[in-house]
Order: structure tokens, then sequence, then C-alpha cells
């Protein structure tokens, strides 16, 4: 009943000196997703991971390089019927960098948004939304306006949004991270 891995894409993008950027020394941060219906789903929300391994019909991880954002999208229904909550938006570390230890995250990662339960992620999701409607990719938003929008969800503060200007500014290096 042990089933053999699936590889479902191995997605080795190419430097622009040919080698690849995938050795057998980088630490890859592992993801584990699953969808179970009406009970669990665990899903990338936003993310390039540079793999994804299939384990079961049920089950995949997706491995992110050093430095990558992405948002992992958490909903789970109890034995009680309690419904959880959480949308996580992370950075992969680098081997020297502190990590937040995740459940179903290895080793772990840095935290720049946790919004937790239903009206937070309600809240936060169409900022999301918003975001990709001007035609940004959520992999790079300023992980300062992640920790921002968490500040105000955490205050119960009205939600900035991230505007094309802040994200011109951004690129060009002149806003902090």
């Amino acid at each position: 009943m042990n089933a053999q891995p699936n590889e479902v894409s191995a997605t080795n993008r190419p430097s622009d000196d040919g080698a690849s950027p995938v050795s057998d020394d980088t630490r890859l941060t592992r993801v584990m997703l699953a969808h179970l219906p009406r009970r669990l789903a665990v899903s990338l929300r936003f993310g390039q991971p540079v793999r994804e391994l299939a384990l079961d019909p049920t089950r995949s991880v997706a491995a992110f390089l050093p430095g990558a954002r992405f948002a992992r999208l958490l909903w789970q229904v109890t034995d009680i019927g309690a419904a959880h909550w959480q949308l996580l938006v992370l950075q992969a570390c680098t081997l020297y960098e502190p990590v937040h230890r995740i459940p179903g995250i290895d080793p772990g990662a840095g935290i720049l948004l946790r919004a937790e339960g239903r009206r937070e992620v309600c809240a936060a999701l169409p900022k999301l939304d918003a975001i990709e409607a001007r035609g940004i990719d959520l992999v790079d938003v300023a992980p300062a306006y992640w920790r921002l929008l968490a500040g105000r969800l955490a205050a119960r503060q009205p939600l900035p949004d991230y505007t094309a200007a802040q994200h011109a500014l951004w690129r060009q290096g002149k806003v902090p991270t």
C-alpha cells in the first residue's frame, strides 16, 4: 500500500549561464499540500515552486528555493464541526537565517503575514486579489507590505492597498524590506 511518489514537475529553470539553480546542496523549503473534500484543504495561494511531488491523490509536496515568497492557505474542519482558517505569506529562508517552525513546512520559513480565523483570512484575500488585478505578481510584492498588512489585521485597523506606485518604488530599491 506504500505508493511510490510521482514527480509531477521539475522546474529547474537554468540561469543565464546555463547552470541549474537547484544543486544537490541547495536547501529547499518543502511545503506539504493536501485536499480531503469537506475536511481539509492546504494549498498554495501564490508562489513558484521549483519542484512539486505528488505523494498520492490527496497529498503533494511543493519545494521552494531560499528567498522565495509564497502563500499557504489552510482550511480545516474538526470533528465537532468548527472550521480553522489560516493564510500565511512566507519567505523560504537561507541556511543561516532563523526560521519559524510551522507544521507542514520543513525546515520552516520566515512569516511575513499570518491571518488566523475566518474574519482575518476573508479580510486579507481581497487585498491579494486587488494586487493581482493591478497586474502585479504576488511573489514580487514588497515584504514590508505583508508585514504592514499583518500589523493592521492584528490591530483590527483598515487594511492598506498596495499600489502600482509603491510597487515601482520597491522594485527600484527605494522602499525598505
